[in-house]
């Protein structure tokens, strides 16, 4: 299957600029992409993921893909789908922020030995640029009326645009132009926010290399969740790639709770499992609903391509002792990804009557509850179920040395870290 058609197939494509073009140079050649993305943070998060899962793809199938980090467009800002302009870092948090992009790139997509992918940084030809050459050479080749007819340009022509982020598609053109001269690049690729960038990138080649020139786009939908949200997106803010931000359970968790009527495009968008499991894995999610086979597939190949195969692990443990209530086969470490978002309480490491105990962290509104509770089995400590009133919590109870978990009734657990 052409790479093309395996996109169309895989519901990737939004726009291209010459549809039969491209799949008459994929099956000709192995061809040069690139996909960018800006410093703006330290880490991706998994709406960013997306076009780069796409460069994975084209890789896959014998293409030369290239990521680009915009070491120099991140100091100015894309303004697309904002509404007002961005708030300038200083070069020292956009360097630091390209060196970690760069690492989560090279862990993500290299493989040591692999030379079928490459990185660059576009501040490393732009910044060559004086404000004479760029206004001479590349400023000359764009129309201002075209420039205002972009949809990222007129969305802002009302609430004001300045000419820093309306330059932004000059810039990221003369990546597209440097790239096409210089790395053989004849595809870009990106989300459908960056059509009109894309677009100004192809007008700049064919000015400058010739009406002839080889050069393509194409975009990727807009994605959106099954009940109209934006994806990517949870009640504690973005899903992060860094471990440190989004833990890997948690990362584990996100997929494994996908709506039944999202998980087949999110298996199509993100894995690169094959047509027939894919199929036979929406068949399941037809016929076997209830055995989420489909969401536990997704979720452990997104947390092992992210994370690793032993992250993967860790996170399927934790999972397995929350619905078990095996918490004492859980590490501390574990602990503290799995009960993250819980209600957590501090306790010191003195021994302490368990409805003392309760009452005084506020586990339980009155020593009369606790008592209550506890005589009628609904409380459990690390998994065990405490029905003696004379229990006494001490340090050692503390799994690692750190923590105590608490269930109260069947759902409601708390975490009490020892020592504080």
């Amino acid at each position: 299957m052409n790479i093309i058609d395996e996109l169309a197939w895989r519901g990737a494509i939004n726009q291209q600029t010459d549809e039969e073009g491209l799949r008459e140079l994929t099956n000709e050649k192995s061809i040069s992409l690139y996909c960018g993305v800006d410093p703006t943070g330290d880490s991706m998060h998994i709406g960013h993921l997306i076009p780069f899962m796409m460069l994975k793809r084209f890789q896959l199938a014998g293409h030369r893909p290239v990521i680009l980090i915009g070491g120099a467009t991140g100091t100015i800002g894309d303004p697309s789908g904002r509404q007002s302009e961005r708030s300038l870092q200083t070069l020292e948090e956009i360097q630091k922020n390209v060196e970690a992009l760069t690492n989560q790139m090279k862990k993500l997509f290299l493989t040591e030995g692999d030379t079928g992918m490459r990185i660059v940084n576009n501040y490393d030809w732009t910044h060559k640029i004086n404000v004479i050459e760029f206004l001479r050479d590349y400023g000359k080749n764009f129309n201002i009326n075209t420039m205002l007819a972009k949809d990222v340009v007129a969305s802002r022509l009302d609430s004001g645009i300045s000419f820093t982020e309306f330059s932004y598609q000059i810039l990221q053109s003369l990546d597209y132009l440097h790239l096409y001269q210089h790395e053989d690049v004849q595809l870009q690729i990106g989300g459908s926010d960056q059509w009109g960038n894309i677009t100004a990138g192809l007008d700049l080649i064919r000015r400058k290399e010739g009406t002839e020139a080889k050069a393509f786009g194409l975009t990727i939908p807009l994605m959106l969740k099954a009940d109209g949200t934006k994806f990517g997106k949870t009640a504690g803010g973005a899903v992060w790639l860094d471990p440190q931000k989004t833990t890997p359970f948690e990362f584990y968790q996100f997929w494994a709770n996908t709506d039944d009527r999202d998980v087949v495009k999110y298996l199509k968008y993100f894995t690169f499992l094959s047509k027939e499991r894919i199929e036979e894995l929406e068949e399941k999610v037809q016929t076997e609903p209830h055995l989420r086979e489909a969401q536990k597939t997704l979720a452990e190949e997104m947390t092992r391509f992210v994370h690793s195969d032993e992250m993967l692990e860790q996170a399927k443990r934790i999972t397995a002792a929350l619905f078990t209530g095996d918490i004492k086969s859980l590490t501390a470490d574990e602990i503290e990804q799995g009960f993250k978002e819980m209600p957590t309480f501090e306790a010191t490491k003195e021994a302490q009557n368990i409805v003392d105990w309760l009452v005084a962290l506020g586990i339980e509104p009155s020593k009369r509850q606790a008592r209550e509770d506890i005589t009628n089995g609904a409380i459990s400590m690390n998994g065990e179920r405490i029905t003696d009133l004379a229990f006494e919590v001490n340090e050692t109870h503390a799994i690692g040395g750190r923590f105590i978990i608490i269930r109260k009734g069947k759902k409601k657990y708390s975490l009490v870290k020892v020592g504080c």
